[in-house]
């Protein structure tokens, strides 16, 4: 299908701070672009300042460009759901007023009918003590917020990282939306260490992992998934007590994000299917491309090279061969 035949649509959500609105539908399929502004309101092209002085009746939001066909309106309402608290009427997390209060602004009849069913499918879930008190409004006119304003989360992750968590949206997206059923799962599956890794972010010792001098040739896997990962080929003794690679296996399988915490400035590893916490990677690796990603052996599984096509990953197997 040539993109002049694709119909595309808009959706526009608000849930407080639209610095952390962008980021969740950004990387979805189907997602063509995603535009922080302000709506609702009466006053023409207002300015961030005066949206935040809560006296022309916008609030921060987000437009979405989507293609309905690859991510339908019912899946971007559920996610719209899991970033914020649906609950509180005064505001989003840290920040208080009208301005940052959530809100659905629907675009057509077919829109409303969905947004409504999700709410009320959500009040009847029991997932909340409290009523779901977030409107679903007609659309009105949507004004782009200032550049500075546009993808946040990429021009400036530090501070971005820094707002998100402690705004407390982390902790509350984290607690109140997580997947019960997985997680019950993987505590089945998985060891302990294995689950504080990959689930909580957790880090195991050094030097008392399986992993950290382990020599034979083959492919470290997601515990989680088994999505392949990393390569012995590139496997290093960096003596830092896990193991460490200077690669991925191939780049699209890990996603890397800025890691804030312990009063650090560090950049984390995870996989890209499960969303495993990895580890982080550093600059400090051997040439050719100076990284080291230090991994926890928790969150592998190693696959030897002659056991790689029973594994599924039989197209690994020639790297081994030269």
């Amino acid at each position: 299908m040539s993109e002049q035949n694709i119909r595309y649509e808009q959706a526009t959500f608000a849930g407080g701070c639209f610095w952390c609105m962008v980021k969740p539908f950004d990387k979805q399929p189907g997602i063509m672009k995603v535009v922080s502004g302000y709506t609702g309101g009466h006053v023409e092209n207002p300015t961030y300042e005066q949206v935040c002085s809560d006296k022309t009746g916008h609030v921060e939001a987000v437009q979405i460009t989507f293609d309905p066909d690859v991510f339908p309106y019912e899946k971007l309402v559920e996610l719209f759901w899991q970033q914020i608290d649906p609950t509180d009427a005064g505001g989003q997390f840290a920040d208080r007023g009208h301005s940052y209060t959530a809100a659905i602004f629907v675009h057509n009849e077919e829109q409303r009918r969905i947004a409504e069913q999700s709410k009320q499918r959500l009040a009847e879930s029991g997932k909340f003590r409290k009523p779901i008190v977030t409107p679903i409004m007609e659309a009105k006119t949507f004004y782009p917020a200032e550049d500075y304003h546009q993808g946040y989360y990429k021009t400036n992750p530090v501070r971005y990282q820094a707002y998100y968590v402690g705004s407390g949206r982390a902790d509350f997206v984290k607690s109140h939306w997580k997947d019960t059923k997985k997680e019950e799962e993987l505590r089945n599956r998985l060891t302990p260490i294995q689950f504080e890794v990959t689930q909580n972010n957790g880090t195991e010792p050094p030097f008392r992992n399986p992993f950290w001098d382990h020599k034979e040739e083959g492919i470290y896997v997601d515990i989680v998934s088994g999505e392949p990962l990393f390569s012995s080929l590139d496997k290093f003794d960096s003596n830092c007590g896990w193991p460490s690679f200077t690669k991925p296996l191939e780049g699209e399988q890990v996603n890397e994000h800025v890691d804030v915490t312990h009063n650090m400035i560090r950049t984390e590893v995870r996989s890209k299917e499960a969303d495993s916490h990895l580890g982080h990677v550093f600059e400090d690796g051997p040439q050719p491309t100076g990284l080291r990603y230090c991994i926890n052996s928790a969150a592998l599984r190693f696959v030897p090279k002659d056991k790689l096509e029973e594994e599924g990953l039989g197209r690994y197997r020639s790297l081994f061969d030269k």
